[in-house]
């Protein structure tokens, strides 16, 4: 059991007394993904390859914050609840000064959506402040390692919803997947310099191609960014503090 919510409080204090006090905190998003994938995808990610992760390599999961911040998506499709930024910052603070509290001294923040990022570092960096016997670190899951991000951006450079995302939603949960709504939008971001919300880029709330998704690709991705994440951990785990140079 490496789920911090079915670990007993002893199992956890004994867990930090053999000296295992590396964590992770999944952190992902409720938001529209199309007309064909259920709102919950980026939380449903995040979760699941940070569960199978932490799992192989014995490392707790902090519960998974469901919601993110979604604001790009603006109101314009049903199925969005999005945290401001300075909140979502404040709350993986909080969430991980209680970590910390409790023997964690090593915090690895997964994220299964992109706009989580700048809330996310911002909390780093007051944390690194504030916890300075403490280490934090981030990562997407689409930064796990270079071909995660290959695999990711198959289909473009600002993707939604895309062939991956609905990839691994065949693998994992086919039942909440319609590909009879499936629908592919073109990136009309590259090369662009200013930010779009997606109103301004998408007709559906779509980017990229998910009409070319198949479970069995669904598979092979989740099972390499599940790799790609524990060898991330077992690397966290054996990373020393940095002295300064002489």
């Amino acid at each position: 059991m490496t789920r911090w919510t079915s670990v007993r409080s002893p199992e956890i204090a004994a867990r930090i007394a053999s000296g295992r006090t590396v964590a992770v905190l999944p952190v992902g998003a409720t938001e529209q993904h199309g007309p064909h994938l259920p709102s919950g995808v980026d939380t449903l990610l995040v979760e699941s390859i940070s569960a199978a992760a932490c799992e192989r390599q014995d490392v707790l999961m902090l519960p998974p914050l469901a919601y993110g911040c979604s604001h790009g998506h603006t109101g314009r499709w049903a199925g969005t609840l999005s945290l401001s930024p300075r909140l979502l910052a404040t709350l993986v603070e909080e969430i991980a000064t209680w970590a910390v509290r409790a023997g964690v001294d090593r915090l690895l923040i997964v994220s299964g959506h992109a706009t989580n990022g700048p809330s996310i570092e911002s909390a780093i960096l007051q944390l690194r402040h504030d916890l300075p016997q403490a280490r934090f670190a981030t990562r997407g899951l689409w930064e796990l390692s270079p071909e995660a991000l290959r695999l990711y951006t198959m289909d473009g450079s600002d993707v939604h919803a895309n062939l991956a995302e609905t990839a691994m939603l065949l693998a994992l949960r086919p039942d909440e997947v319609d590909m009879t709504l499936a629908r592919d939008v073109e990136d009309v971001t590259i090369g662009k310099l200013w930010r779009y919300d997606m109103p301004a880029v998408t007709a559906n709330g779509v980017v990229g191609r998910p009409s070319q998704a198949t479970a069995e690709f669904g598979r092979e991705m989740y099972e390499r960014l599940v790799s790609d994440l524990a060898a991330l951990l077992a690397a966290a785990e054996a990373e020393a503090w940095p002295g300064p140079p002489s």
